[in-house]
């Protein structure tokens, strides 16, 4: 049943699950795994259930899917409440990248960086690829780009969905952010929504809300509303370890060295806060735009460095951890990627988690992949679409596939 309360384990066996799915259409220019299904012994004479289970636990998500059409046996053991929660303990996946190919429908393909596949699968819930999007140990969170007012909590994999109240505040505001956060423990998450509103007559103060849901008491905050002089919010935030991110952009009014700024708001100490500007954090460089991203509790951000002389305009790209209220530089992207892109924009998509992140150009299906422990910049594999007119844009954002957790 979707979008009610019911969460059960029993409810969301791996029946209905297969149902929501159906079968993955797979797109790779290596073998399928189905052309590998020479079997000289079957693995169901010498193992036992609880063994065959942590075998099973360990395998992509993708693949977990196709074994349990194999036979009766593995399907009970993968449908079982017990294999759900045993996912729990298992080590995390890699971040798949769904990638829009439309900008009228929310169509497109998603990326296994595992299996290095690409998979044709719908999602729920939303209606165009220009609603924003947030996600978080395999939730992802909708929220439609007019009124602001339609937001969903959904699992991409399963297709289980929530669908929670409008947040309080203005209902037509200037510029929104929006960031998810799930609790790993409880699998308890919270929603944050940063609202901009121009004050009526002038242009430098900007009126500032934050507002937070918490889907233990299904219940709106809203812990700040401030207005800010020379700079307003913007559509990029992120929480990482309780701490809301967003970035400001200035409005010109105190001629700040950087166009853009950071904020960090503590929510769990929401009532404790003075000036929302006392948690400002300087950009690194000029920048053309910033793309905020949780990777293991620690704030990263791929960032457009602008030209010395034109700051608006982009000469390269570059990935920054924040090390308490300071940048440390951990890559920039080498010339050869962001000459692969052809025609890049000032502005761009990028979005990771784990140990992954994704880049992409709006005017390209491209994926390039960073990976944040080892270092290495590489190409993901060929996207199936191609780009069939000039003006057709792509866009995306990543998740992790999970079976086991539901809205």
């Amino acid at each position: 049943m979707q979008g009610d309360t019911d969460t059960s384990w029993v409810s969301h066996s791996l029946d209905s699950i297969v149902r929501n799915i159906g079968v993955f259409n797979s797109y790779s220019e290596l073998s399928d795994e189905e052309n590998n299904e020479s079997t000289t012994v079957s693995v169901d004479l010498i193992l036992p259930d609880d063994l065959l289970e942590l075998i099973l636990a360990y395998l992509p998500v993708a693949s977990i899917i196709r074994v349990g059409c194999v036979c009766k046996r593995w399907h009970e053991i993968v449908s079982s409440m017990r294999f759900l929660k045993s996912l729990t303990h298992t080590v995390p996946q890699k971040p798949w990248y769904f990638m829009f190919t439309s900008s009228d429908e929310p169509i497109g393909h998603a990326f296994d960086p595992l299996l290095r596949k690409w998979y044709s699968i719908p999602l729920p819930c939303i209606e165009t690829s220009s609603w924003f999007i947030a996600s978080s140990c395999g939730l992802v969170c909708f929220m439609d780009n007019d009124s602001r007012s339609e937001l969903y909590v959904c699992n991409p994999i399963t297709k289980y969905y929530r669908e929670i109240e409008e947040p309080p505040g203005v209902k037509f505001c200037d510029y929104s952010a929006l960031a998810i956060s799930v609790k790993k423990a409880s699998y308890c998450y919270n929603v944050s929504v940063v609202k901009s509103v121009q004050v009526q007559g002038n242009f430098f103060e900007w009126e500032v809300s934050i507002h937070v849901y918490e889907s233990e008491t299904m219940t709106w905050a809203t812990p700040l509303v401030e207005v800010l002089t020379g700079w307003r919010g913007g559509d990029e935030s992120v929480i990482c370890n309780g701490v809301l991110f967003f970035l400001i952009y200035s409005t010109g009014g105190g001629m700040p060295e950087n166009r853009h700024g950071l904020v960090a708001y503590n929510l769990s100490g929401r009532l404790s806060h003075g000036s929302l500007m006392r948690g400002f954090i300087p950009m690194p460089c000029p920048l053309t735009c910033g793309r905020l991203m949780n990777l293991k509790d620690k704030l990263v951000m791929v960032g457009g460095i602008g030209k010395h002389d034109r700051p608006g305009i982009i000469k390269g790209i570059g990935i920054w951890l924040l090390n308490g209220k300071v940048w440390q530089e951990i890559s920039r992207m080498p010339h050869k990627f962001f000459q692969g892109f052809g025609e890049f924009d000032d502005v761009f998509a990028s979005s990771g988690t784990g140990d992954l992140i994704y880049i992409q150009s709006y005017g390209s299906p491209a994926l390039l992949v960073f990976d944040f422990n080892q270092k290495q910049w590489k190409w993901s594999q060929k996207c199936p679409v191609t780009k069939r007119f000039p003006l057709q844009l792509f866009t995306g954002f990543s998740f992790e596939p999970r079976l086991e957790i539901f809205p």
